[in-house]
């Protein structure tokens, strides 16, 4: 008989912050990447946001590392093994990121935004719907609700805006206005853009996702 138990370990992960070019920030933007990416790779996409030279960005890699075939180290959210517990610790593990740069940034508690692409969409939700931390708006480009999420009675959202790209072979516009009804029947307020291109940042995308922060941030 073989038994399979889990046990709590402690592990440690990585952020980035980038402050303001100049003066106090204006508001914290936390953003997620997708699989197989990094931390750092997010953050260089967070900076071409409009309005980002006003904000502080965090970006938060992943705390499962691997190694790709050219041997460069990138990371991943979850997997199916033991997919609850990773839920668990990830969601921990971020609000103690958000918890630990609000500590030195006490000004901006409640002026927060969350964004997540592709696999990082889900950290986002789950960062705004779980992890006790108001927050005013949160960006999802190029992935899904998770389930978990949906589930939540009652269900706590900042405005969400959806985005899916007309040629994504994974997240697309179809599924895209799906989750949007969801989240407006859950008494969100969701709204979503479908733009030219496909599992990808696109200037249209940034435009519109930099007005909507703005919208909600000041």
């Amino acid at each position: 008989m073989i038994l399979e138990r889990t046990i709590a370990a402690r592990v440690h992960g990585t952020y980035l912050l980038r402050p303001p070019a100049a003066g106090d920030p204006t508001a914290l933007v936390v953003g997620f990447h997708g699989y197989g990416e990094t931390a750092r790779d997010h953050l260089e996409k967070l900076e071409r946001l409009p309005g980002a030279e006003r904000w502080l960005l965090n970006a938060v890699q992943a705390l499962h590392p691997f190694y790709t075939r050219s041997r460069e180290v990138v990371a991943g959210w979850t997997t199916k093994h033991d997919r609850d517990n990773a839920i668990a610790d990830n969601t921990a593990y971020i609000a103690a990121v958000v918890a630990e740069v609000l500590a030195g940034h006490s000004g901006l508690a409640g002026r927060l935004a969350f964004i997540g692409f592709s696999q990082g969409v889900a950290m986002a939700y789950r960062t705004g719907a779980g992890a006790g931390h108001t927050s005013r708006a949160l960006v999802a480009l190029a992935g899904d609700v998770p389930p978990d999420v949906l589930a939540r009675a009652p269900l706590e959202l900042p405005p969400v805006l959806i985005a899916a790209g007309r040629d994504d072979e994974w997240y697309g516009p179809a599924r895209m206005e799906e989750e949007v009804a969801a989240l407006r029947e859950r008494g969100i307020d969701a709204r979503g853009l479908a733009f030219a291109g496909g599992h990808e940042w696109t200037e249209e995308f940034y435009e519109v996702a930099g007005e909507f922060l703005a919208e909600r941030l000041g």
